[in-house]
């Protein structure tokens, strides 16, 4: 019995020496350490307001924010072990070992984050725009660090890694886009009636745009007909539809006009060689 209290005298005399040695230190780093949260709070709101007047993308923006309040933090942290005792430089020294390592294993992805940071800050493209990148074109939905997601008129998505946008040939549409309809119509057509009847299609689809002006033209003389330019200017989501609904409406605005839309013809000629038939039969 003896020896049990002597042994938790022991351990008591143990713990009161470490919270006297160490217990102030202790306070001190969790104050260091909650000190650490609110300045980092401070800081990624200030931050946060910046980076509003650069016109990021929101989900972006937030992520920089998020960065900024870690970094903030792992700054704190680093005091609050310092002031325990903690010897940082070994840690450091294997963490940047391991880092290495890490760096390595993970280049596509290292190489999709600067990626990304270089098409965030450079905005080459934004939400809601439309682009075409090598073989892939569609609206843009998404803009994050390691991908860019785009979308089709099929409700299907494509997800293309920023390393491989970057350094790429791209065609930014914007958020609207032109509208390229080549008519036909045959030569003995009265033409301002035709271009006439174009225009006012133009006016009444509620998709078409008043600004930028449309461009109704003649722009080639084909083998069998005239061929009138139709550009009209269209948001991107209403692309497919306007297309669709200006082709249906100028083919039934020229066929109750009595207005020919021709289409190609070939004549072929079949000749008969008779001194070849005459040889066969002999």
């Amino acid at each position: 019995m003896s020896e049990h209290l002597e042994i938790l005298d022991q351990v008591q005399s143990t713990v009161i020496d470490l919270a006297i040695q160490f217990g102030p230190k202790v306070v001190v780093a969790i104050a260091i350490i909650i000190a650490g949260v609110y300045i980092g709070r401070w800081i990624g709101n200030i931050s946060n307001k910046a980076l509003t007047k650069i016109n990021l993308e929101p989900p972006v923006q937030e992520l920089l924010v998020r960065i900024i309040r870690i970094i903030v933090l792992g700054m704190f942290t680093i005091m609050a072990l310092q002031n325990l005792g903690i010897q940082l430089l070994p840690l450091i020294a294997g963490l940047g070992v391991a880092g290495a390592g890490v760096a390595l294993a993970m280049q596509g992805v290292l190489g999709n984050i600067m990626a990304g940071l270089t098409i965030i800050f450079t905005k080459p493209f934004r939400v809601g725009e439309y682009i075409s990148i090598g073989e892939e074109e569609g609206q843009v939905e998404n803009i994050s660090l390691f991908s860019t997601v785009l979308g089709h008129y099929d409700q299907s998505q494509v997800v293309i890694p920023n390393r491989k946008i970057v350094g790429e040939i791209l065609h930014n549409f914007g958020e609207i886009r032109q509208l390229d309809i080549n008519v036909g119509v045959a030569y003995d057509t009265d033409l301002d009636k035709a271009l006439a009847i174009i225009n006012e299609i133009l006016q009444k689809n509620p998709r078409v745009l008043k600004e930028p002006q449309a461009i109704v033209t003649t722009n080639k003389l084909a083998t069998s007909s005239i061929e009138i330019a139709v550009k009209p200017w269209i948001k991107v989501p209403d692309y497919i539809f306007a297309k669709g609904e200006i082709t249906k409406a100028i083919v039934e605005s020229f066929r109750s006009e009595n207005i020919v839309i021709p289409f190609s013809q070939h004549e072929i000629r079949i000749l008969e060689n008779k001194s070849i038939e005459s040889e066969m039969k002999t």
